[in-house]
């Protein structure tokens, strides 16, 4: 069984090209996706640049090849097919150096009925680099396939050490589809409605921190970041640079990697000290709130009660305090006692919250039981 540890947590996904994927993971750990994808893709069976760069090889086939990966290689194949060129790109790469930058870039080479040359078990450009270059690669002609914004720096390192470079980009960056929902969901994470944002692309990062200046909210958001209120969660060390460069220190997993970058937003908040109430954990989030191991059915209303009491770590939290999280602008303390009442019983354990007589309420921990 699939461990619930993001229930309740709010996350935004800001990726378009895997968001489904992504988005599903998450949601299988019980969290609440939003989408709002900070850069659209042009579709590389339309993108004229990129056929025009591959009738280029054709017409020049290439020393080598550098394939930094599995999805842009077959995005690349594809696009060669539905121009009527991919026999003859398959036969022109049949005989050339085919690099690889990793297992997925080989997978797709292989499954292309091609053999990878060389493969970059580290899955880095730098490994690439530095192998190329100790062999020497003056004079040569190298086609480097990149994916997005193609920013790794290959092409600067070979060109200055002599090569001919010619960059193939599969799936450029666009225009994201709703540049609206962008910049209101930079609001929500500086308003407190996201617990987490998860990037996939150092330029769909660098876009979303534009969109949120263009909406004010950047100081917003880094205030709530510096506070621990939000979480903040790059595939890798590429694509963490533009928060880096702000102020953001976000989660970053081992292996560049959907899967890893998931489990880090499940080990950070999985990690996260839950207030240990007499009936047992407790982690209140955005969306949710998780009584040992339970999403608990409360209202609006009530989730925000809760994390009043919760905020306060088991002192008081006056009457006063709680009819001012509950609708309209009611004084009457009978509200808060309904309010209280509702709370307990969705919790199932009236012993949850105890009334203090005259003062009003708080969450009744384990060390003081």
């Amino acid at each position: 069984m699939i461990d619930q540890t993001l229930a309740g947590c709010v996350v935004l996904v800001t990726a378009d090209r895997r968001s489904s994927e992504l988005r599903a993971a998450l949601e299988r750990r019980g969290a609440s996706v939003r989408h709002a994808a900070a850069l659209g893709m042009v579709p590389h069976t339309d993108d004229a640049l990129l056929l025009e760069r591959t009738r280029s090889v054709l017409a020049e086939p290439p020393d080598t090849v550098v394939v930094t990966t599995g999805i842009g290689f077959r995005g690349w194949v594809e696009a060669a097919d539905a121009a009527g060129l991919a026999d003859r790109l398959l036969e022109v790469l049949a005989g050339t150096r085919i690099v690889a930058r990793g297992p997925k870039a080989r997978g797709a080479i292989q499954a292309a009925g091609l053999s990878a040359d060389w493969v970059a078990e580290s899955e880095t450009s730098a490994e690439i680099a530095e192998t190329l270059l100790d062999e020497g690669v003056a004079g040569r002609d190298i086609v480097i396939q990149h994916h997005g914004a193609g920013a790794d720096g290959l092409d600067e390192a070979f060109a200055l050490a002599g090569a001919r470079v010619r960059s193939l980009v599969v799936y450029r960056w666009g225009p994201p589809p709703d540049p609206g929902l962008v910049r209101d969901s930079t609001r929500a994470v500086a308003d407190g409605d996201v617990d987490a944002v998860v990037f996939t692309s150092a330029p769909g990062a660098a876009a979303w921190l534009d969109a949120a200046r263009e909406a004010g909210a950047l100081d917003g958001l880094l205030a709530r970041h510096r506070a621990g209120a939000v979480v903040f969660a790059a595939v890798g060390p590429v694509t963490a640079k533009p928060l880096l460069e702000v102020g953001i220190e976000p989660l970053v997993p081992d292996r560049g990697r959907l899967g890893s970058l998931v489990r880090a937003v499940v080990t950070h908040y999985g990690g996260i000290e839950a207030l240990d109430t007499v009936a047992g954990p407790l982690r209140v989030h955005r969306a949710a709130a998780v009584l040992d191991g339970r999403v608990l059915p409360l209202s609006r209303t009530g989730l925000e009660v809760l994390r009043l009491l919760a905020h306060a770590r088991g002192s008081v939290v006056p009457r006063e305090q709680v009819l001012a999280a509950l609708p309209g602008d009611s004084s009457d303390p009978h509200a808060a006692e309904v309010a209280i009442a509702r709370l307990r019983d969705a919790s199932g354990s009236r012993a949850l919250v105890r009334t203090v007589v005259k003062r009003g309420y708080r969450l009744e921990l384990q060390e003081q039981s």
